[in-house]
């Protein structure tokens, strides 16, 4: 299938795609701190590049928004194009993160 955008077109596109910053990392962050909490946030040097780190107690918090997880709410959309491919990527990570919560002890 070939892309129905231009190259310049599809580079500001996928430019305008934040991967930080998300309005819900800034909320989870701002009760943090609220809260008394000191934290460090995107720490490149462990395992996953996790969203927030709290060093003290030697935890991290990962947010993730509804598009990976496939939640069944008004934010998620599944891409018009290439449906099937989106369709069993999600799936399959909705299967690691079932597997992942039977493995991990609580």
């Amino acid at each position: 299938m070939t892309d129905v955008h231009t190259p310049e077109t599809r580079s500001r596109n996928m430019a305008a795609i934040k991967s930080g910053n998300t309005k819900p990392e800034i909320f989870i962050r701002s009760m943090l701190h609220r809260a008394g909490f000191r934290f460090r946030i995107n720490v490149k040097n462990l395992p996953g590049k996790p969203d927030i780190v709290l060093p003290k107690y030697r935890a991290v918090i990962l947010v993730h928004g509804c598009f990976w997880h496939g939640h069944d709410c008004h934010l998620f959309k599944l891409p018009k194009t290439r449906t099937e491919f989106w369709e069993s990527k999600i799936s399959v990570k909705i299967i690691q993160i079932i597997l992942t919560k039977m493995i991990v002890p609580k």
